[in-house]
């Protein structure tokens, strides 16, 4: 579902980051300034919605791509859906300043479609890139097709929500959490628990605990 709606450590990272840049893309660690795979998506965007977030964040959301919202704020998930994420996570102990957001893809498909199968592709080492830098304790792929995409197969995501499997990208492998898109809440509130429980999940898999009282977060083992 592509989204639609009305500071560095100093631990070295265990994966290895690419050392080339692509040759058709211009890049900037795990920016992307400007590329062209793409020619549809060239033409619907109006500028490559990158990642933001810290480049040593212990949880790292993706999700599939940029909507109308992202495309002019160009920034992942800030619309109704950027809401019930940014909710969930306060909820889970968690802040969005503390976690890395990125989609499969991008830019904008036209008409808020899904990407397809060699647009995803296309965009993939892009991702892997990024993981690389970031180096995550947990990936959480929001919603079926960033699930998909990563696992490289079918995914029945109602049900498979909450699920961990280990999944390669690029060179690296990473443990995936999946999933329901933030969106699904919003027009099935059964979802809602799910999608909640799902984000608590990702905080204890990264090691993250609710300070009592607070909205805050802390990191076992650093204190």
């Amino acid at each position: 579902m592509v989204e639609d709606d009305d500071a560095a450590g100093d631990a070295p990272s265990e994966h290895a980051t690419p050392d080339a840049a692509p040759e058709d893309a211009t890049v900037d660690g795990p920016v992307v300034l400007e590329c062209e795979r793409c020619p549809a998506l060239c033409e619907s965007r109006s500028r490559i919605v990158n990642g933001v977030g810290p480049v040593d964040a212990d949880v790292c959301f993706v999700g599939e791509g940029p909507g109308a919202n992202e495309d002019e704020q160009g920034e992942p998930f800030v619309g109704r859906s950027g809401s019930v994420l940014d909710d969930a996570l306060l909820a889970a102990g968690l802040e969005r300043e503390a976690v890395r957001i990125t989609n499969c893809v991008r830019c904008r498909p036209p008409e808020n479609r899904d990407p397809t199968t060699d647009e995803l592709e296309n965009c993939r080492s892009h991702l892997a890139r990024e993981l690389a830098i970031v180096d995550p304790e947990v990936v959480v792929t929001l919603g079926k097709v960033p699930s998909q995409h990563l696992l490289e197969r079918d995914v029945a995501i109602t049900n498979e929500a909450g699920d961990v499997h280990d999944a390669r990208v690029g060179d690296d492998q990473y443990r995936v959490l999946l999933s329901v898109h933030p969106a699904a809440t919003l027009y099935d509130r059964s979802q809602e628990e799910t999608f909640e429980e799902t984000i608590a999940e990702a905080a204890a898999l990264a090691g993250v605990e609710r300070e009592n009282g607070s909205g805050g977060q802390s990191r076992l083992g650093e204190f």
